[in-house]
């Protein structure tokens, strides 16, 4: 198949594989990254080789077995089922900048080449506001016609998102995401917002992929629109049917992720009825090395719909140490019981 084939399945799921074969296929690596992107410096990832493609499992080291299911559906069906059929075959990606220095802006957005939307990570623990509007004003000096849209990550509380969200809004913000951790929270940012005139849409982030209900930040009126990942929802299919049940429209982030991880965000992008943000699927670029000798980044503002395989070199270099392998088939093991029990929220 050429390099840059797209492979397309039937949407029946084949035969679940087994824990040996999800073992067997197994390989975990640990990768530098660039920058301190989520408290961490070297991202670790179990990247499994099934027959119809690469999957990706690498849930965060604290998230629990039930939450961490998702992501292992979400790998298989990457690897053993394929994607659904696309609708596009470019996708328009933002930049990520993270909570870095405001002197340190310019060095970031280079790393993302042509860029027409951004997004400046905000809240971080140990910043103050003062230290998110200088990195905000960086961005829009560097790019004074780029859509800017800020990530808190939950980090503030309902005054204090009103407050930074205010002055933030003065450089132009297209959306502000995950302000306040819970959902009551959100909806009642979105209310004072609107009621001062502060025109900033709110985007619930973590309120859709956390929450056991992940619809109800829209019945709620939480937000004006939602950022959808498709390893925490539990695939691309379990993704489209949670955007065409909110009605809302959506934004396709990552989790971190490889190319292979990518590749299955891609998917879901390709397969949206609509697509009308820059989606969050360009933070390869914030990794020192991925896994494969053609990484997905963006070229041009956007990322080519294509497949991506793990190369064997790159493999055998950043292989985690043998404690941490044990560590990722362990929980590989559990997960899977998870899973397959029928106990998982997928």
């Amino acid at each position: 198949m050429p390099a840059d084939a797209v492979r397309q399945h039937p949407d029946s799921f084949p035969a679940l594989p087994s824990l040996e074969q999800l073992a067997a296929s197994a390989h975990v690596v640990s990768l530098p990254m660039r920058v301190k992107f989520r408290g961490i410096t070297r991202r670790e990832a179990l990247l499994l080789d099934g027959p119809l493609g690469w999957g990706e499992f690498c849930p965060f080291p604290e998230y629990d077995d039930a939450e961490a299911s998702r992501w292992l559906a979400s790998a298989i069906e990457a690897g053993w089922q394929g994607f659904p059929p696309p609708l596009r075959s470019v996708i328009p990606v933002n930049a990520t900048v993270p909570a870095v220095a405001a002197d340190r802006v310019p060095d970031v957005l280079a790393r993302f080449g042509r860029v027409d939307a951004v997004k400046i990570k905000v809240a971080e623990r140990g910043q103050t506001l003062d230290d998110d509007a200088a990195r905000v004003a960086a961005v829009r000096s560097a790019l004074p016609d780029a859509a800017i849209r800020v990530d808190a990550n939950g980090g503030w509380d309902v005054p204090a998102a009103v407050e930074a969200l205010t002055r933030l809004s003065a450089v132009g913000l297209e959306y502000a995401e995950q302000p306040v951790p819970d959902i009551e929270g959100l909806a009642e940012v979105r209310r004072r917002l609107l009621a001062a005139g502060v025109p900033v849409l709110i985007a619930a982030d973590e309120s859709v992929r956390k929450e056991a209900d992940p619809l109800r930040v829209a019945r709620a009126g939480a937000a004006d629109l939602i950022v959808v990942k498709v390893a925490p929802l539990g695939g691309v299919r379990r993704a489209l049917d949670i955007v065409a049940q909110a009605g809302l429209p959506a934004v396709v982030s990552s989790a971190l992720d490889t190319s292979v991880g990518i590749r299955a965000g891609l998917g879901l992008a390709a397969a949206l009825p609509e697509l009308p943000y820059a989606c969050g699927l360009g933070t390869v670029s914030l990794f020192e090395q991925d896994i494969t000798l053609d990484p997905l980044v963006a070229d041009d503002g956007a990322i080519r719909l294509r497949d991506v395989a793990a190369d064997a070199g790159l493999l055998e270099r950043y292989a985690a140490a043998p404690d941490r392998r044990d560590w990722w088939l362990d929980r590989l093991r559990r997960v899977h019981a998870v899973l397959f029990t029928g106990s998982s929220p997928v």
